[in-house]
């Protein structure tokens, strides 16, 4: 196996880890609302797999992507790549912006008050839409990589 098939084997790994753990966050929140008593514990292991599985993929798929666009002489022009880079600064800047900071607001609210608090529902009803934004997202910026649209 040569250089790049293997770095782009890994980059194929780092997407399935990042976008497949971001995707059970979904699941995750949709048990915890038949069984709320555990939303806590559900909240700590989201913002764990978050920042010690997620986030770290998301950052190996930036650098294996940019040393693939060097080591395949692809070109930092080419379509595809402009859009998923694009995307990707985007999804960094919705996740730290938006996702981040209103998941630390969820845990504090139901450690704080409980799930039923206005403050957890407020946090949620503004965070919901982020989470569904950052799945959308991640999703295209892999429809990007199958498709690679030419344009």
């Amino acid at each position: 196996m040569n250089w790049y098939l293997a770095l782009k084997y890994l980059h194929v790994l780092l997407a399935i880890t990042a976008v497949g753990t971001n995707i059970t966050y979904g699941a995750w929140f949709a048990r915890s609302a038949t069984e709320p008593e555990h939303l806590g514990f559900v909240l700590r292991g989201i913002k764990f797999l978050d920042q010690r599985i997620a986030n770290p993929c998301y950052v190996g798929l930036l650098l294996t992507g940019l040393i693939l666009v060097f080591v395949g002489h692809i070109g930092f022009t080419t379509t595809w790549v402009v859009i998923a880079i694009v995307m990707w600064l985007l999804l960094v800047i919705v996740a730290g912006a938006f996702f981040t900071p209103n998941l630390q607001k969820r845990i504090e609210a139901v450690e704080g008050d409980g799930w039923q608090s206005p403050a957890y529902q407020s946090a949620t009803s503004r965070g919901t839409p982020a989470g569904i934004v950052l799945a959308a997202m991640a999703l295209l910026i892999v429809l990007d990589m199958v498709l690679k649209p030419r344009f």
